[in-house]
């Protein structure tokens, strides 16, 4: 699959998840298989992206593989601008966010509240692309509820105003992540349009991949809530999709080192402070299946060399 002039290495993307997507997960993402990933969105707004939060949103250089960087926001123009500061900062790939589902992003007229209105998403398309040089993506969600599936008609918008590529997550905006995602909608778009488009929604397993890909005939797809605590989902699938054999389950010693270097990349690049505190949720998906007490434990450490210690232990004892 091609975005542009970007090839990607194969057909596996890492979804955008606000608070998740962050560098040192994109980073250990791509090292484990993903083709691309695309960072967490970035707020339109520029009143904000002075702050500690969009400053760490925005580093975009030094990162191995495909730059894509999505931003959020109903104006226009400001998309347009955050589009081309984005650029500047290092981004090769706009994605504009129409797919979040989150209560604070739809009630400021953002994300896959602009379903409900083509008009104003019309315009942001074409805004973003005319600002800026690089492909401009776009990820939505088929509708903005059951009885409104809209994504063909958006799929057609986003064609004719140059979007480079579409991802389709399989819910309506108002099934949030609730029940199952349907893929019958992303296979009308695929028919309906000529662009690249990815299919987004319940696949965190190699089966369920191939399953998706050959029943819409999507070009890629975008794994999100799968990779969290699991980022050898993408090698996995892809030696599925390669192949047609599974690989053996992830040795223990593996599970400690990748997760260990990740808490510690996560300390590196928000400081001790925040690095713990951003590294909890993390821990709690690579450790679900431990204790209960034992991640309770974790979750009350406050400083770095601490959380690393605690860790070290844990996969110490379990390992001997």
């Amino acid at each position: 699959m091609k975005i542009g002039e970007y090839q990607l290495a194969n057909p596996l993307i890492l979804a955008p998840m606000a608070g998740i997507t962050d560098k040192p997960f994109r980073e250990l993402c791509f090292k484990l298989g993903a083709g691309m990933t695309v960072s967490e969105m970035c707020s339109s707004n520029p009143k904000v992206w002075a702050s500690s939060k969009s400053t760490h949103r925005m580093t975009h250089t030094q990162e191995a593989g495909i730059r894509s960087v999505q931003i959020a926001g109903n104006c226009p123009v400001e998309m347009a601008a955050a589009a081309q500061f984005n650029v500047e900062q290092g981004a090769q790939i706009i994605d504009i966010n129409m797919g979040c589902p989150a209560k604070k992003v739809n009630k400021k007229f953002a994300g896959s509240a602009l379903l409900q209105h083509p008009d104003v998403v019309k315009q942001i398309l074409h805004s973003v692309v005319n600002a800026v040089d690089v492909p401009v993506t776009l990820k939505i969600r088929t509708g903005w509820d059951t009885d409104n599936r809209n994504g063909v008609d958006i799929a057609l918008l986003a064609q004719d105003a140059g979007i480079a590529s579409l991802a389709v997550h399989g819910r309506t905006r108002s099934c949030m992540y609730k029940g199952f995602a349907e893929f019958d909608t992303i296979k009308a778009i695929k028919q309906a349009v000529s662009i690249p488009v990815v299919a987004n929604g319940d696949i965190t397993t190699p089966e369920k991949a191939r399953d998706v890909l050959d029943y819409t005939g999507a070009d890629a797809i975008m794994i999100g809530r799968g990779a969290q605590g699991n980022p050898w989902i993408f090698r996995e699938i892809n030696h599925y999709l390669t192949t047609g054999e599974k690989l053996a389950p992830v040795e223990p010693t593996e599970v400690s080192e990748t997760l260990l270097n990740h808490v510690h990349a996560l300390h590196e690049f928000y400081g001790d402070f925040l690095g713990v505190r951003i590294a909890r949720k993390h821990i709690g998906w690579y450790l679900k299946e431990q204790r209960n007490e034992l991640r309770q434990e974790l979750f009350k450490i406050e400083t770095a060399s601490e959380q690393l210690a605690v860790l070290n232990r844990i996969f110490t004892d379990n390992i001997n």
